[in-house]
């Protein structure tokens, strides 16, 4: 889910509006078992894990890396969500933060069949069956709720439920879960316009060739408060039934480390951690519910 990079202080400044239904996860969409302990069992420890580089943990992204998922297009800050995720991930094995190797990983490449380049990765990657016959996941690390952006004055501004927009232009980036969310749950009478990133999907609400574009709740805000200079927050989508969307960590498919991330990530959650996180970096206040 791409997104134009954002500074540290734009991260929280700009953000100070918030996620209704986002914020660390519930343990509904976990891929792996969590039988080994991240910082207690000897086979998640940084002496035994066999990572990509022994005594180093790869972690690997997109670029450019956007706020408020990461800050100043540099993941090794420790600054934005992600970035403030991938380093408690690490703290939780045993990783100091010079231990943490980032690598370039594009979206399109993490979801795909293969050998990777990292350990594992953190790119707003939405956990789902399909995905999991390609590649590994960890436990869910952000709940996700889809939402539409449009600019001021659009067929589509002031709208109020999803009937309303079955008859706009909508688009969104290409093999994500807003495509499929704008596809399926509004299923405009109009085909969805696909968009090889969100930069691109952007471009074209500016330029009105489409009426809204489907985006996560973060990336909405981060959007229209900073890449359009009259977005407007159309509303979320109602949430589905069934297992709540969560971002994981990737690994590759039957990677031995999938149990120590998703221990990691688990140990994270209850100790509180996430939900730190998602107020230092994502704000909690609220936008509208579409009906």
């Amino acid at each position: 889910m791409s997104l134009r990079r954002l500074t540290v202080l734009g991260a929280t400044a700009v953000l100070s509006v918030g996620l209704t239904a986002c914020g660390s996860p519930t343990d509904t969409a976990s891929s792996a078992s969590t039988s080994s302990g991240a910082s207690g069992s000897a086979s998640c420890t940084k002496d035994s894990m066999k990572t990509l580089t022994a005594g180093k943990l790869t972690i690997g992204t997109d670029k450019p890396a956007y706020g408020p998922w990461f800050a100043d297009d540099d993941p090794s800050n420790g600054k934005g969500y992600e970035s403030a995720v991938a380093y408690a991930i690490a703290d939780k094995l045993g990783y100091a933060k010079g231990d943490v190797v980032w690598v370039v990983a594009p979206f399109s490449t993490v979801i795909a069949p293969g050998a990777k380049n990292f350990d594992f990765d953190v790119n707003q990657v939405s956990i789902s069956d399909e995905r999991k016959n390609a590649v590994d996941f960890s436990s869910g690390y952000y709940d996700v709720r889809q939402t539409v952006i449009t600019y001021k004055g659009s067929p589509i501004d002031g709208k109020t439920a999803v009937a309303d927009l079955k008859s706009a232009k909508l688009g969104a980036q290409v093999g994500t879960t807003s495509y499929t969310a704008a596809k399926d749950q509004i299923a405009p009478t109009t085909e969805v316009a696909v968009y090889d990133t969100n930069d691109l999907a952007v471009q074209a609400l500016k330029n009105k060739q489409v009426d809204g574009i489907v985006v996560d709740l973060p990336t909405a805000f981060f959007m229209t408060a900073t890449q359009l200079d009259d977005g407007v927050i159309v509303g979320q989508l109602p949430a589905k039934g069934g297992a709540q969307e969560q971002f994981g960590a990737v690994l590759d498919k039957g990677s031995a480390l999938t149990p120590c991330i998703t221990s990691a990530v688990d140990g994270l959650r209850s100790d509180g951690t996430l939900d730190k996180l998602v107020s230092q970096w994502l704000s909690t206040q609220g936008a509208p519910e579409l009906k």
